[in-house]
């Protein structure tokens, strides 16, 4: 059903509003001061960027109009991106202010930060943006992603799950696709989403602009299904993530873990093709990208490379003349793991007394991103253990533990990188983490320690994003701190000339896997994830967060009953073939005989004599013998066609095959091993057939047993006459030459042997073996059996999906109503009577 609205959550009626929009329109002049965000119409599309924040400073300024002074904040992703992108193609930031000047939100600022730095702000009231980002996003979904549930209430650092901060981080969505509504030309710009704070944002575009070009790159991990899936409103961040047309994320982990929540949440597989990852989702595919993101390489060299960065780095290297230093750089939070490197550290000096004196570990501290008890009880934990540290083995003049715990410039950091010999990373979660690209630059670039050959060691955690792509650094679980201090020691004792080959292998990556090297990657695949959009038609469908978009090609449209009946009337030779499963029986129903409702539709069908009408299914001939016996003149086909009947009384005929049935000695005790180590499989034995069902298995695993059995199979029955299948949760083996669409070849045949050649045909069906039936009617050229030129034939799919059908009907229920409209339409439509008035009257 097309959804003209869904106030149940995406107008959210109890949140408080946000202030007036500012209207902008979509398509500026050339000539006006906000015309570097707005599409050309004969340049490359605008990219739009929406990220939680726009990638500004503000500064107290008493003589701005608006009270701050606003410079742009070049170390943001959300920025960097931008050297990826065409150099021509305008760009346009979509975001809230800086914190510290969120109070100064007004029409003329906004009008100000679009003219000069292309960021058109998203205004949120302060109450509603704190239950936004720093209750549902920072205190649930945060530690959540990062495999942190919330088991009670006082769980350090994680919240449960609360409907109105819920309810807030969906208002907070609606403020940014309102915001985006007034600008967006969704046939031209390419909406480019950062990170989990705008989750819910595709599904609200998607619900406005059926045809927008949207990707979404999460930063953040992806967890394992079973961690996802304790999310009460699991399912709808799920299918906001399948309204973008591209989602992109650091690692295959994180990849694999969204599909297979995909795979058991909402029952949806994915396909590999050439290299591309893709989800089928209502006619759409949503295509998965994996590729982390990178440092900007120019921005990063002009800052090593400034004077003041230079005079630091020789400061920092006579500070610590004669010591081993160590450096590590780390956000408060709870998953950067400080305190277990500090233990790692105190371990390190335990076990190697000869490195005391020696080994340094410089910490410095970033700002908190949020706020609350868990970064209070992160700082003091550090501070704890390193006075600890450092009260045991600290003696003048040195201190193994150094924690710089204040603001530190961009200049600072790159000196303390280039200077030190090694990077610690120890973070027990984290979606990426960029500093051990950073630093390996650093030590590359930087030239105020002479010119020695370049060498760099990483102790990385191994779970963090960038861990696969540095193949050369020291991977440790940071949960054992034994062997973190042993990590510490291996890089301190490595000789330099390993040091040299790992740096080396580690530039080499980070300097041509750059965040330009990224954003063009995920540009590009973006163009290409949507380049169909005009080539189909878009229909709207669900309500609140459950709506979705349905896309079918130019051809492919509803069976209507308006439009089959009329067509139906005319015809006096019809060939009507259904499938069981899932066409006249739904798939979900337990008890698989058929519904009295069935039975009706069928026998009414059937009692018209211009009506041939068969029941075409994988099934064995006597469970449809005894479900349908009450249908007298109802045709079987049953195991693809092997078995056939004309009606209840007729004998049943085989397709002709010489009935050799040796090769079920040889697959049967091979799907009897994989149904012995799959739990939830079992084996259907038919006469002609035998099949391997998985559908109560495990989803991942018996999937991937199905690909391993189809292989087997296939081998072992290389010489035989066979066909090894992969259905619907079935893998099945059938003789050679049987199939759906030779049998529907047979009915046809034999209806025009007989001289009564079909001037009908209607066929329907849903699964895969069903597009065997499609393609024998719709597809005359490479049929054996001609059918007349005037005959109106109808293929049609259950469920809006790609096929080879024509026509599609949504569900069982309304292939029920569209075979009872048939039941109901008279064979011939009754001429209206014509009344004849005579008279005998003088015309003279």
């Amino acid at each position: 059903m097309p959804s003209l609205s869904c106030h149940n959550l995406l107008d959210l009626a109890d949140e408080v509003p946000p202030p007036s929009p500012l209207r902008l329109p979509r398509v500026m002049a050339a000539g006006s001061p906000s015309s570097p965000a707005s599409p050309s119409p004969t340049g490359p599309p605008r990219r739009v960027i929406v990220s939680h924040r726009l990638p500004l400073r503000a500064a107290p300024d008493a003589s701005s109009p608006f009270g701050f002074s606003f410079t742009v904040d070049a170390g943001t992703v959300a920025y960097q991106l931008r050297s990826g992108l065409p150099p021509s193609a305008p760009i346009l930031h979509v975001g809230t202010l800086p914190e510290i000047a969120a109070e100064a939100a007004s029409d003329e600022l906004a009008s100000y930060l679009l003219a000069n730095f292309s960021c058109l702000p998203v205004f949120l009231p302060a109450d509603l943006h704190r239950r936004f980002y720093h209750g549902f996003c920072k205190h649930y979904m945060w530690p959540l992603l990062h495999y942190l549930l919330p088991l009670t209430p006082s769980t350090l650092g994680g919240l449960p799950f609360d409907r109105t901060l819920y309810h807030s981080f969906l208002s907070a969505n609606r403020a940014f696709a309102d915001r985006l509504t007034e600008v967006l030309s969704p046939d031209d710009d390419f909406v480019w989403i950062q990170d989990y704070h705008l989750l819910a944002l595709p599904t609200f575009l998607r619900k406005r602009f059926p045809r927008a070009k949207v990707g979404f790159f999460l930063h953040s991990p992806f967890p394992s299904s079973e961690i996802f899936r304790t999310i009460p409103v699991r399912d709808d961040l799920l299918r906001a993530l399948l309204n973008a047309d591209l989602v992109g994320f650091h690692t295959f982990d994180y990849a694999r873990h969204f599909l297979s929540a995909c795979s058991r949440l909402l029952g949806l597989d994915y396909q590999s093709k050439r290299g591309y990852i893709g989800i089928e989702y209502y006619g759409r595919t949503v295509t998965v990208k994996i590729l982390p993101v990178g440092i900007d390489m120019g921005q990063l060299r002009s800052v090593v490379s400034a004077p003041e960065t230079g005079d630091v780095v020789r400061q920092v290297a006579e500070a610590y003349k004669g010591r081993r230093l160590m450096v590590g750089v780390d956000d408060v939070d709870l998953f950067k793991g400080i305190g277990l490197k500090f233990l790692g550290m105190e371990q390190l000096l335990v076990e190697h007394p000869e490195l005391r004196g020696r080994a340094v570990l410089v910490q410095i501290v970033n700002p908190a991103r949020s706020e609350g008890r868990d970064v209070q009880e992160v700082q003091e934990e550090a501070g704890a253990i390193s006075a600890r540290v450092n009260a045991t083995f600290g003696t003048p003049g040195y201190t193994p533990i150094v924690m710089i715990n204040r603001p530190v410039s961009v200049h600072e950091k790159a000196a303390y990188y280039a200077a030190a010999e090694c990077c610690v990373v120890s973070a027990v979660r984290d979606g990426l983490n960029r500093i051990p690209y950073i630093y390996t630059v650093c030590r590359q670039e930087s030239t105020a320690l002479g010119d020695a050959p370049k060498r760099s060691v990483i102790v990385l955690s191994e779970f963090v994003g960038c861990s696969p792509s540095l193949s050369g650094a020291i991977r440790v679980n940071p949960w054992s701190v034994e062997s973190v201090a042993e990590a510490m020691n291996s890089a301190l004792m490595m000789s330099e000339g390993e040091q040299r080959l790992r740096h080396e292998k580690h530039y080499k990556y980070v300097s041509t896997h750059d965040v330009a090297y990224w954003a063009r990657s995920f540009d590009q695949d973006l163009q290409r994830a949507c380049k169909d959009h005009f080539s189909r038609r878009h229909w709207g469908i669900g309500f609140g967060m459950s709506f979705k978009v349905v896309a079918l090609g130019p051809n492919f449209r509803r069976l209507s009953v308006e439009h089959i009946v009329p067509l139906f009337r005319k015809t006096d030779n019809r060939l009507i073939l259904l499938d069981y499963d899932g066409t006249v029986m739904p798939e979900s129903s337990l008890d698989k005989a058929p519904s009295s409702e069935v039975i009706s539709v069928l026998n009414r069908l059937c009692e018209d004599p211009k009506n041939r009408v068969f029941i075409v299914s994988g099934r064995g001939k006597d469970e449809l013998s005894k479900w349908l016996a009450p249908c007298e003149k109802l045709g079987i086909a049953a195991e693809h066609g092997y078995f056939t009947r004309w009606s209840r009384d007729s004998p049943w005929e085989t397709c002709g095959l010489v009935a050799d049935f040796d090769w079920k000695k040889t697959a049967e005790p091979v799907m009897s091993h994989y149904t012995e180590a799959t739990d939830g499989s079992y084996i259907e034995h038919k006469e002609s057939a035998i099949v391997w069902h998985h559908h109560e298995a495990d989803p991942d695993f018996g999937s991937c047993q199905a690909k391993e059995l189809l292989d087997h199979l296939e081998s072992v029955l290389a010489n035989e006459p066979v066909v090894v299948k992969r259905g619907q949760h079935i893998v099945e083996v059938n003789p050679q030459g049987i199939s759906k669409g030779v049998v529907v070849e047979s009915l046809l045949s034999s209806m025009v042997r007989s001289g009564k050649p079909p001037d009908f045909v209607l066929c329907i069906g849903d699964d895969r073996s069903d597009e065997d039936m499609f393609e024998s009617i719709v597809c005359p050229a490479n049929n054996v059996v001609k059918l007349p030129a005037t005959s109106e034939v109808f293929a049609c799919t259950v469920g809006k999906k790609p096929s080879m059908a024509k026509y599609y009907l949504d569900d069982t229920v309304d292939v029920i109503k569209m075979l009872q409209g048939l039941a109901n339409a008279p064979s011939q439509q009754r001429p209206w009577p014509v009344q004849l008035r005579v008279t005998f009257e003088s015309t003279a």
